[in-house]
């Protein structure tokens, strides 16, 4: 199994279950950002391309580029729940390629995807914390031992005052906490 190494090693399987992880979360959403800009296929192209990752694909340029594409995606949306519906797609992506290092940074590429889908929920909820708490909920329920093993090699997620980094906060602190 080949591996990848900076501060510490991660394998191909390692980093195609973070891809799936976080594929799954953007799988959820990704309905929200077609219905909001129908026609714009990057944000699709992006996830299929996690997908093949995930399912045993080599990691390329495909999921570089999709993802960069997905995150364009997202900042021309126009609006908060499509632009987190895209980046979700791309952070899926290029969960791929997260890397080895020791940085706080990192943790978004694990759990970003599914703090985004949380807040998603909260917005389509007329803003209802409550939502998003829930669902940052059923993503740690998700979470296999395998995840929270890659994550326990980062530190905590990075702190900040917007709601997704909350939400991301606090599926790092209930991950860290049950597995």
């Amino acid at each position: 199994m080949s591996t990848v190494s900076g501060d510490f090693e991660l394998t191909m399987d390692e980093l195609r279950t973070v891809a799936r992880f976080a594929a799954e979360s953007a799988q959820e959403v990704l309905p929200v950002f077609e219905e909001a800009v129908p026609g714009d296929p990057r944000p699709r192209a992006a996830l299929d391309a996690a997908w093949e990752f995930v399912h045993g694909a080599r990691r390329t340029t495909l999921q570089r580029t999709a993802s960069l594409e997905a995150h364009r995606a997202a900042r021309e949306a126009g609006g908060e729940v499509a632009g987190l519906a895209a980046r979700s797609a791309g952070d899926a992506a290029s969960a791929a390629y997260l890397h080895p290092i020791a940085r706080a940074t990192q943790v978004g590429h694990i759990l970003r995807a599914a703090a985004s889908a949380a807040r998603i929920g909260e917005l389509r909820a007329g803003g209802d914390p409550a939502v998003g708490d829930r669902l940052v909920e059923q993503a740690r329920r998700r979470a296999t031992p395998e995840l929270a093993a890659v994550l326990s090699r980062y530190p905590l997620a990075p702190q900040s005052r917007s709601r997704v980094a909350r939400l991301m906060s606090a599926l790092d602190a209930a991950l860290r906490a049950t597995h």
